[in-house]
């Protein structure tokens, strides 16, 4: 199973004022993870939720986002799942090539982001670095 949750709860509050508490997001996260290993998952594959801003405005979503981030990891070692911390390696990918061309609104791939997190997901179940 893998998963990639959060940056749309992040998106909702600023485009909608409607935040997830981040209670609220760990519980439910949690409950999601749990629910999965009582249904037989023995692999699970936590991707890090990721933004790029592309807008000034998208910058101060970081307040909501990285506490995220650190729940996706604590629940990622509760749960014994392999982790990708897309953040990073997307913001790495953009220092030579620029936001857009990964996500082109800061949150959703494109062909290229799509590319990138593939071969992410692909060194992680074997078990490469």
């Amino acid at each position: 199973l893998s998963l990639l949750i959060g940056i749309n709860n992040v998106w909702r509050r600023y485009d909608s004022a409607d935040p997830t508490d981040l209670s609220v997001f760990r519980d439910e996260y949690r409950e999601l993870l749990r629910r999965a290993r009582e249904s037989g998952v023995r692999e699970i594959l936590i991707l890090e939720p990721f933004l790029l801003p592309v807008r000034d405005e998208q910058r101060s979503w970081r307040e909501d986002l990285d506490p995220k981030i650190s729940v996706c990891r604590e629940l990622a070692s509760e749960f014994g799942a392999r982790y990708i911390p897309l953040d990073g390696i997307f913001a790495a990918a953009a220092v030579s090539t620029g936001p857009e061309s990964w996500a082109p609104d800061g949150v959703h791939p494109s062909v290229a982001g799509h590319g990138l997190i593939a071969e992410q997901v692909a060194r992680a179940l074997l078990g490469e670095r």
